[in-house]
């Protein structure tokens, strides 16, 4: 697999590589990241892309963010599900929701997170990064969840991680919102800079890591992601199912 295979293989994201540090860009028919169902959205294509990634040995350091001011802030009004029927739909919503962070954890390279903006839908993705930076106007939530599904499709698992037991379920039930320092506070990110100076710091830290060996980087990686997989992939299948059956 090599970056020409992929590059223009996706609608919502777009890839840009220097010195082997991919940048991985999410956005919306151009504009700022809006969270779909469709099999052209975010949800059908991110986990593809990930794989696509994870086969390139090309890459050596994965820069994951957004589009303009928002990581991923709001739903996409103009994007709908094809399928006729909810069973239908989660046939495809439940092998994309595994592929999303499965196919994440598998990127065998270091992943930097630059949360350029609020992060309202499926934060997680960011978070799971080996290094978390936020731009200071970035916030963090779960609001896709409260009061409309249950949040079976990873954060179940990610955020009790990240914030401790409690605070993670009380995170996910609330619909609590993060501010950058909070975030920082909580041990949820590392840095929080200026939204000018976010990309120019996940760069310098990118080849940073990318003048370290290429087996050193792989490795490393696969130890510090080790217990974040076996985790999802306990939890995962499941929480999928009972978010289908609460709908039902």
């Amino acid at each position: 697999m090599q970056l020409a295979d992929y590059a223009d293989r996706y609608n919502t994201v777009k890839f840009e590589r220097h010195g082997g540090v991919l940048e991985v860009i999410l956005h919306t028919r151009g504009g700022e990241a809006k969270w779909g169902t469709s099999a052209r959205s975010l949800h059908g294509e991110l986990g593809n892309a990930f794989l696509d990634i994870a086969r390139d040995p090309e890459n050596k350091v994965v820069i994951l963010t957004g589009t303009g001011r928002n990581f991923i802030a709001e739903s996409d009004d103009q994007d709908r599900a094809p399928e006729p029927t909810l069973a239908e739909m989660w046939d495809r919503i439940y092998d994309e929701a595994l592929g999303l962070l499965e196919n994440l954890l598998a990127i065998p390279v270091p992943v930097i997170g630059a949360v350029n903006g609020p992060a309202y839908i499926h934060a997680e993705l960011a978070v799971l990064s080996d290094i978390v930076l936020a731009a200071e106007h970035a916030e963090f939530a779960d609001l896709a969840h409260p009061g409309r599904a249950v949040p079976g499709d990873g954060v179940h698992t990610v955020w009790p991680m990240l914030l401790g037991p409690n605070r993670g379920r009380y995170f996910l039930l609330t619909g609590q919102k993060l501010s950058a320092q909070q975030a920082l506070d909580l041990g949820v990110v590392a840095e929080v800079l200026p939204a000018e100076q976010l990309m120019p710091r996940a760069r310098e830290l990118a080849q940073q890591l990318a003048a370290l060996p290429r087996r050193q980087l792989r490795y490393t990686r696969a130890v510090l992601v080790r217990h974040l997989r076996r985790r999802l992939r306990e939890d995962l299948d499941i929480g999928l199912a009972v978010e289908a059956l609460a709908m039902v």
